[in-house]
């Protein structure tokens, strides 16, 4: 076996590792998005469906908000420790979050308490994720050679879709095993204690994993610790940069896919069913896309394809949406779907990849987490509450107006931007 044939297995490896992880972590955040209209009765009090929906999309929120502090401790921690270091932290308060939703009795059994520990399970989870997407994001990045970093990378969001689409094929496997009744009196606990035991054995996966190269190499260099501090004042202009190119681009990605279950329900007029076949097959082409589209950013670059989205986005969310609202046909409503998944493809493929080759090793890992995760929590994470908000005010159009436009600041910052590819500060090993 050749050294380059020996290297190329370890990457492989490596990187087959850390997405498998990647999914499962991305798995038991979604599932509580996919089982929302089965659990919401049950930790809510009696009322209708868009009021339940809206408490439990104000919890799914809230969890956002423990994302920039999951973000900032494990970001430092990931650069300081190691990679699979905070890759291996990030999965075990996953794992307590989503065991913690599993057994919590419901409103009638134990009153108050119920949304309260809904919201303590999902802090943990915000938590986790916060931590998850720097630690992976960054990994898998150092883990890809130059000439295939793009692809490689893209298996970040891969996973994270892949997880989505799991807990949506959980969804629908339930729904025939089980029947609808079984389903809302106790079977939505099974994904989340699924989710648990699944992320202890991620655990165990990725105590085994190798740490990156440009991780070593910053250690041993004696580089700055990586801080809060550090960030701002040494890459100002950077951490700015990813908090504006995600704002957009993490609101069309929740608004065309978690939010978009939802609205097939409550706007559209379709059954949960529908719905989520619906859902589950635009995930499943979407996931496809990924990989090919990280490719095609190795031999173009990366600008063209977030400009792409900008562009793109700004023109089909609105006709797309009020559609959508119209439609009775499946179809008709998964080719429109399908339609805004490809173009945010331009962002979700790519977007890891961007923010990683934007900081150096040493601060690698916190500055992409870090603002990442407050573009998250101040768009991404509030999506659904805030277009649920709209349609109970009567103006569910504003919503559409809303994702447009803040697709269309991330637009400027992708014409702004340097090309990450040529001038990349991932170092070559």
């Amino acid at each position: 076996m050749t050294i380059a044939t020996a290297d190329t297995r370890h990457r492989l490896r490596s990187i087959v590792g850390g997405s498998a992880g990647n999914l499962v972590e991305w798995y038991d955040w979604y599932a509580y998005s996919a089982f929302t209209l089965y659990f919401a009765p049950h930790f809510f009090p009696k009322g209708d469906q868009t009021a339940q929906l809206l408490n439990a999309a104000a919890i799914f929120a809230v969890g956002f908000v423990m994302r920039p502090v999951g973000a900032w401790l494990m970001g430092i921690y990931a650069d300081r420790r190691g990679r699979k270091a905070g890759l291996s932290l990030s999965v075990t308060l996953m794992c307590a979050g989503s065991m913690l939703i599993a057994v919590t009795p419901g409103y009638e059994a134990i009153g108050a308490l119920a949304p309260t520990l809904l919201v303590v399970a999902r802090l943990m989870q915000g938590l986790s994720v916060g931590g998850e997407y720097g630690a992976s994001a960054t990994y898998l990045s150092e883990m890809a050679g130059k000439a295939r970093r793009g692809f490689y990378s893209s298996f970040q969001y891969v996973t994270l879709i892949a997880g989505q689409l799991v807990a949506i094929c959980v969804l629908l496997l339930l729904q025939v095993v089980l029947g609808k009744a079984a389903l809302q009196d106790w079977g939505w606990r099974i994904p989340f204690a699924v989710g648990g035991v699944l992320a202890i054995v991620v655990f165990y996966i990725r105590r085994g994993l190798a740490e990156t190269a440009s991780f070593r190499n910053a250690q041993a260099e004696g580089a700055p610790r990586s801080s809060f501090v550090t960030l701002v004042t040494r890459h100002p202009r950077e951490t700015l940069t990813v908090m504006l190119l995600t704002a957009g681009g993490t609101l069309a990605f929740y608004a065309y896919s978690t939010y978009m279950q939802k609205f097939l329900v409550n706007s559209a007029g379709f059954s949960i069913e529908t719905a989520s076949r619906i859902n589950a097959v635009t995930l499943f082409v979407y996931m496809l896309l990924q990989p090919l589209a990280g490719a095609l950013s190795d031999r173009i670059g990366r600008k063209p394809l977030m400009i792409g989205f900008g562009i793109g986005g700004m023109l089909v969310t609105y006709p797309i949406f009020t559609t959508l609202a119209t439609t009775r046909d499946p179809i008709v409503a998964g080719v429109l779907v399908m339609t805004a998944l490809v173009v945010v493809t331009g962002y979700t493929s790519i977007n890891a990849v961007v923010k990683a080759e934007l900081f150096p090793a040493h601060i690698r890992a916190l500055g992409v987490a870090l603002p990442y995760a407050l573009a998250n929590t101040l768009f991404g994470g509030t999506a659904e509450y805030v277009a649920l908000w709209f349609k109970q005010a009567g103006v569910e159009s504003g919503f559409y107006w809303y994702v447009t436009a803040l697709i269309g600041v991330s637009l400027v910052v992708y014409l702004r931007m340097r090309e990450t590819q040529r001038e990349s500060l991932i170092a070559e090993d």
